[in-house]
């Protein structure tokens, strides 16, 4: 009998997995996305479940029921909820592998849910973009269960390291990174669109080549802004959590609490998507301009 993978979440990071492992994949895949409850999304939902092979649930009960690995790959706020909702239906044993990007203590709090109903937990951070290498994407793993489930995910395949430490030492690197990578993104966005704004971007853009010439500024501000625009609510969301892991740990966190503005006024613009290939940061930041200041760019 084929090995039981639940999905928690079917959104970009779980549907570029199932992707990249294909039909070749041995184990029978089932998925759950909250999307399917609502009627608006509820055919959308059908159809990607459709098209990538898996069998789509209408509840998490259904969908965790018999699993042997369940990976969580809702938003960053909805992981504790998530856990909640489908601890009661787990069976012994099963793991529960939480990919959300999410503070070390909101970690610790889904850890304490799953393992309460003999479910062992297992704090896994995304660490780049699923596209475009979908499955092998890197992945850090911690927590006690780490060691025991590494060799079942490599198996399907995909590409881990187990860190040391407890749930959240895997998390911790990953909150801790998005102070820098998101925020070099929010610092974009206010440099350029200030810059465009007062007319001085191939000033101000020549400058930074000057100071930083290893870096093609347009289209590197280009893809920070197209990052933003496509990704910033859920960025916004888990930049929350990176706040979160700063007030725990005791430490000013007001850069990341300032990225979380950033990331979700630029996802709420409501401008079409950006061609990755688009390499012109001041040309997007024009088109931007007078949605953000929100005068008809008088």
């Amino acid at each position: 009998m084929s090995r039981i993978i639940t999905f928690i979440g079917m959104g970009e990071a779980g549907s570029a997995f199932v992707q990249g492992w294909g039909k070749g994949i041995d184990a029978r895949i089932r998925a759950y996305d909250i999307k399917s409850d609502d009627p608006a999304t509820a055919g959308e939902m059908r159809e990607r479940y459709a098209g990538l092979g898996i069998e789509g649930c209408s509840s998490a009960a259904e969908a965790v029921a018999g699993a042997q690995v369940v990976l969580c790959t809702v938003t960053a706020d909805q992981a504790v909820r998530a856990a909640e909702t489908a601890a009661p239906y787990l069976d012994e044993g099963v793991f529960w592998c939480d990919l959300n990007s999410c503070a070390p203590s909101s970690k610790q709090r889904s850890a304490g849910i799953i393992e309460a109903r003999g479910g062992r937990y297992v704090d896994v951070a995304v660490m780049s973009p699923v596209h475009p290498k979908l499955n092998m994407t890197p992945l850090l793993l911690s927590g006690p269960h780490a060691q025991a489930i590494a060799p079942v995910l490599e198996a399907l395949p995909t590409s881990l390291r187990v860190v040391e430490g407890p749930v959240g030492a895997a998390s911790s690197i990953k909150m801790i990174r998005s102070v820098m990578i998101k925020g070099m993104e929010a610092l974009t966005a206010e440099c350029l669109l200030a810059c465009v704004a007062a007319g001085v971007d191939g000033e101000v853009l020549a400058s930074l080549g000057k100071s930083n010439p290893q870096i093609d500024w347009p289209a590197q501000t280009a893809y920070n802004l197209e990052r933003m625009m496509v990704h910033g609510a859920r960025r916004a969301a888990e930049m929350e959590e990176v706040a979160r892991t700063l007030a725990d740990l005791g430490l000013p966190n007001g850069m990341a609490s300032a990225t979380v503005e950033w990331q979700r006024r630029l996802a709420g613009q409501g401008l079409p998507a950006p061609d990755l290939a688009d390499t012109d940061g001041p040309a997007m930041a024009r088109r931007l301009l007078p949605c953000v200041r929100g005068d008809g760019g008088a």
